[in-house]
């Protein structure tokens, strides 16, 4: 038997707690088919809060069951535990969004509430951006993206003015309600003739490359935006006087032997070009080039034994060992699908075999180190 779905509508606001009916109206009311959730969430400060409170949740007088009765929609899972307030960085719940530190912790707020919907399979997920501050849309919109799944959905509600941010409007009526237009015009309006348009929004979701740039981490918005930048541009970063390699942001533990020949790869990657793997005997160039990197790394104190190995050149065995060493480092420290773009691969026939990484020449660095070493002699 198939697992019940859980249909969540999230919404943020800011001073305008109408967006909550509005955006419901537009998806259980005039959607065909509708989409009625089983649970509202709304993301706001701690001012939103009590407007939210005070408009929308009495069970008798609150908008928001007026309406569920007035258009004879089920019971849904909307209190006062459902209605979160953004808090900063010491747990205090903010009055307005106003500085960059409360910009950064309504980031981190509204990632943590999308991601621990999202993490429930049985979830679709409905996040409106109408209202609240423009950088709150921004972050929600954002989180979304990082965490979204196919089912998942963003909109934007717009309303025809007069009725647009008329503190007396907040949705649709069936019959004549009438309204009025602030001092000093104080028009009359029918709240049943507004227009209310719901506006999906396209968004690229992010998730797959979100889940190998950190897993199953909690961190905040910062962080989860750099695991996602460094899938979308992976960067490989040397500093072989200290021994190290840094791979989609992770140190990754190489012998000396294997820390140099794939600098000695992706150096010749930089250059943009492949390193030949020799065909046939010993390959003097190539172990020089080799040598002349296993002298830059940390530890390596057994050069000397290893250019005895390799006074007369570097044959086809000994190059492909190396080649399946380092990509053997690579998966056991990122794992396999994120090891991939780091790896060196085989190019061209068989005996006139190449072999280079994919990753785009700007992308490789080489610490303290103003010019790359001489180009490979091919």
């Amino acid at each position: 038997m198939a697992a019940q779905k859980r249909r969540v509508l999230l919404v943020v606001t800011g001073l305008s707690p109408q967006v909550v009916t509005e955006t419901l109206y537009a998806l259980a009311v005039q959607r065909k088919p509708a989409w009625i959730p089983q649970e509202l969430r709304l993301v706001t400060t701690a001012e939103g809060a009590e407007r939210a409170r005070l408009t929308l949740l009495d069970r008798k007088a609150g908008w928001f069951h007026r309406m569920r009765r007035e258009y004879r929609l089920p019971e849904m899972k909307f209190d006062a535990s459902c209605i979160r307030v953004v808090r900063d960085a010491e747990g205090r719940p903010l009055a307005d969004i106003r500085t960059a530190p409360d910009n950064m912790a309504a980031a981190d707020f509204l990632l943590r509430e999308i991601r621990s919907i999202t993490r429930d399979p049985r979830a679709e997920l409905h996040v409106s951006i109408a209202g609240g501050r423009k950088t709150m849309g921004f972050f929600a919109g954002y989180a979304l993206s990082l965490c979204g799944r196919p089912q998942d959905v963003l909109s934007h509600v717009l309303v025809d003015p007069p009725f647009e941010s008329h503190p007396g409007f907040f949705y649709p009526t069936r019959a004549p309600h009438v309204i009025h237009t602030p001092p000093p015009e104080s028009r009359p309006l029918d709240a049943s003739q507004a227009r209310v348009t719901l506006a999906e929004i396209p968004f690229v979701r992010l998730r797959e490359l979100l889940e190998r740039g950190a897993g199953e981490e909690d961190g905040g918005f910062a962080e989860a935006v750099n695991a996602v930048q460094r899938e979308v541009s992976p960067t490989l970063s040397f500093d072989c006087t200290r021994g190290a390699v840094r791979a989609s942001g992770m140190d990754v533990r190489m012998r000396p032997a294997e820390l140099a020949f794939y600098a000695m790869i992706a150096r010749a990657a930089k250059e943009g070009h492949g390193v030949p793997c020799p065909s046939g005997g010993e390959d003097e160039p190539l172990a020089r080039a080799f040598l002349a990197e296993y002298e830059r790394c940390a530890g390596s104190r057994d050069i000397e034994r290893t250019r005895k190995a390799l006074k007369k050149g570097m044959d086809r065995e000994y190059f492909l060992e190396r080649a399946s060493r380092v990509n053997k480092a690579l998966r056991e420290a990122l794992g396999e699908a994120r090891a991939y773009a780091y790896q060196i691969h085989p190019a061209g026939r068989r005996m006139e075999t190449e072999y280079r990484l994919g990753l785009d020449p700007e992308s490789i660095h080489f610490a303290n180190e103003e010019k790359s070493a001489g180009r490979l002699i091919r």
